[in-house]
């Protein structure tokens, strides 16, 4: 069963970026580090598919991840050369991006969200190296992004490549995500650790403010370690959370609505200039954000599907609710159980208690072996 807790996280991250594209709010990358989330739930499902399918897992991550960017691409690609952008090889990189794809006219602007795919993508691809490293050093791999980027923002030294500012910036939620994975965020001394870690990221975005004032995509070292504190407070826990189709259909659709959603903001405050509305203040984000909502759900329901055709199941313009047969109303499976052999090995254990007890094991359905390992693999997946 899906774990519906990192699903309804999920989808808070969804609208909070809309929402923050929208708005440009700065309150709201403090409120919720949407991005960092992300990252560290992608962590979290990657490292389950690795313990699921070890390599493999890869190649199912890239088909789920890619599809999406390219319906995107082959509109945007021939847009900016019929605009007049140059063909060049990286053109290519639009369809597996491992580094910035070149872009122009108004695309330029309209596709600078596509970072995350960069990134995203190139966590993938590293997982199945750094998630062996992870567990034989887990405290020096989840700390040499952030003493990375310590040691970047203190010297002044701002890397060249956009990827690696990215990797120390990111790269400790990917990680925790891992922790996540193995059940080691539970640890109660780890609620002494978020609060130091965010009363010093606190300390430091209030004495460092970027352009936009408190605006944590300005203040790199603050939004890390501000994101770190909210992720372990967020992922410690693991609430059961009942099915609600909005969650759904935000989860289903997630990378559809990051891919088109700054497109269609853009073009809206472009329209909305040349019209001579307003744009910002009450009004003026109050009808861009209907406006953009509206579009962005046609625009769902045009090429959304691709994401269930991606991800192996039948298209359908809305994805509704799906209980597996036999579930019920049973608490939800985490991720945050640990690793499938960990899981196995407890299940097994919790078996010889009951038996000593006077219980037989196979009297009781929660508490064979197997079918809770089936039962954990699919929330992981």
């Amino acid at each position: 069963m899906r774990n519906r807790y990192l699903d309804l996280l999920r989808a808070v991250a969804v609208v909070r970026v809309v929402l923050y594209h929208v708005t440009g709010l700065p309150a709201l990358t403090i409120a919720f580090p949407a991005m960092s989330v992300m990252f560290a739930l992608g962590g979290s499902m990657m490292a389950a598919s690795l313990d699921r399918t070890g390599p493999f897992a890869v190649e199912r991550r890239l088909r789920r991840l890619l599809p999406s960017l390219w319906v995107i691409s082959a509109i945007a690609v021939p847009a900016m050369m019929i605009d007049g952008l140059a063909w060049d090889w990286r053109l290519l990189m639009w369809f597996f991006p491992l580094q910035d794809p070149p872009a122009g006219g108004p695309w330029l602007e309209a596709l600078s969200a596509m970072w995350y795919l960069r990134d995203f993508l190139w966590f993938v691809l590293l997982s199945p190296v750094l998630l062996p490293i992870y567990r034989r050093f887990p405290l020096i791999t989840i700390a040499t992004p952030y003493v990375a980027l310590v040691v970047t923002t203190v010297a002044g030294v701002t890397p060249q490549s956009p990827l690696l500012r990215d990797m120390a910036l990111y790269g400790g939620a990917w990680l925790i995500g891992f922790a996540h994975h193995d059940g080691k965020l539970r640890d109660r001394r780890l609620l002494w650790v978020a609060g130091a870690v965010a009363l010093a990221a606190a300390l430091w975005v209030v004495t460092h403010p970027g352009p936009r004032g408190y605006d944590l995509n300005d203040i790199p070292l603050g939004n890390a370690f501000w994101s770190l504190a909210l992720i372990l407070l967020l992922l410690r826990i693991s609430p059961s959370i009942p099915a609600w189709r909005p969650v759904t259909v935000l989860n289903a659709r997630a990378l559809t609505i990051y891919l088109w959603h700054v497109p269609i903001i853009v073009a809206m405050t472009h329209a909305g200039e040349n019209a001579g509305w307003p744009i910002r203040g009450l009004t003026g984000d109050a009808w861009r954000l209907v406006v953009v909502v509206s579009l962005l759900a046609l625009v769902t329901l045009a090429v959304g599907w691709v994401e269930d055709l991606a991800a192996g199941r039948r298209a359908v313009l809305v994805p509704a609710n799906v209980v597996p047969k036999g579930q019920g109303d049973r608490p939800d499976v985490h991720a945050g159980a640990g690793p499938s052999h960990v899981l196995r090995t407890r299940v097994r254990q919790h078996s010889r208690r009951v038996a000593h007890l006077g219980g037989h094991p196979a009297d009781r359905q929660e508490d064979r072996p197997q079918e809770v390992s089936a039962s954990a693999r699919a929330a992981a997946g």
